[in-house]
């Protein structure tokens, strides 16, 4: 069935999503504060709104996708009231797991049904529709987004009740982080041993070592074709993001008091990474802050 949909935020992620939706028969409203962004969009089928406001009058569906909680705040601000009541709102933004509870609490009390459902795949799953969604929420408004999520990505998984969704987004991409710190450095120690990255990959791929940020993401050149690594670490998934996510972890241990003693490691050496000019380069690219800092050591 043909929605129409609201959709705010058309980056590098948002633009690919909504085009995606078009391709499904879906009307789709755009609007984004940069105005080659709405531009681009409004190329592939999207109707560009002059407001926010505007984009979500009369929508079935209000989709979100933003940098941080304090952005999708503000908007809810600006673009409840211009909503009809019982609207489904779909946030797709990776936001702290607090501001997805105020988000959602913000809606429901403006008379909106809410779904929080981050995604994993990068740019190249939101331009290929191969998404990974992970919804929180009530069961009807998962089943509601069902369709729409479907349109955009290979698979969604309903986790739970409001900020489920963002919880195993910011659990799963602290498991990414620091496994790729771990493999990293053991490239970076088998090229101390004189062990060729080759040798390496062929006995780690096919023993316990074996997970997807040796398989698919490999941090060096060679042994995985298509792995940024072969591609000077053009993202792929920037380092700048995932020193976000893994900081929204960090915060989520800490107020829940759980001693994530690699979560919190990875979420500084992520952040010192992305600082020291990372931060636009794939997070595979870790291997060679790993090798620097090793190198200056042994000097």
């Amino acid at each position: 069935m043909s929605r129409t949909v609201a959709f705010i935020g058309l980056g590098h992620m948002g633009g690919p999503m909504a085009a995606n939706l078009v391709k499904s028969g879906h009307r789709v409203r755009g609007y984004d504060l940069v105005a080659e962004l709405l531009d681009t969009a409004g190329g592939a089928g999207v109707e560009p709104a002059a407001s926010a406001p505007e984009a979500v009058t009369g929508a079935d569906v209000v989709i979100t996708m933003l940098p941080a909680g304090r952005h999708l705040l503000a908007l809810y601000d600006d673009i409840l009231a211009a909503a009809r009541p019982g609207t489904l709102f779909v946030d797709c933004s990776t936001i702290d797991v607090a501001d997805a509870r105020t988000a959602h609490e913000r809606a429901v009390a403006a008379g909106m049904r809410a779904l929080d459902a981050p995604v994993s795949g990068g740019v190249v799953g939101a331009e290929a529709g191969t998404l990974t969604f992970m919804a929180g929420g009530g069961p009807g408004e998962f089943t509601e987004a069902e369709p729409l999520l479907a349109a955009m990505g290979r698979k969604a998984v309903h986790c739970g009740g409001p900020a489920a969704g963002q919880a195993a987004k910011i659990c799963n991409n602290m498991i990414l982080g620091v496994s790729m710190i771990a493999v990293s450095e053991a490239f970076v120690l088998a090229e101390s041993l004189g062990l060729s990255h080759q040798a390496l990959y062929d006995v780690a791929s096919t023993a316990s070592g074996q997970c997807w940020a040796l398989s698919v993401n490999c941090p060096v050149p060679g042994p995985v074709p298509a792995s940024p690594a072969n591609r000077d670490y053009r993202p792929g998934f920037a380092a700048a993001l995932m020193a976000k996510d893994l900081g929204l972890a960090a915060n989520a241990a800490r107020a829940g008091g759980v001693r994530a003693e690699l979560g919190l490691r990875a979420a500084e050496l992520y952040a010192g990474y992305a600082e020291r000019g990372g931060a636009g380069e794939d997070f595979s690219g870790i291997v060679r802050t790993i090798r620097d800092r090793s190198g200056e050591r042994r000097a």
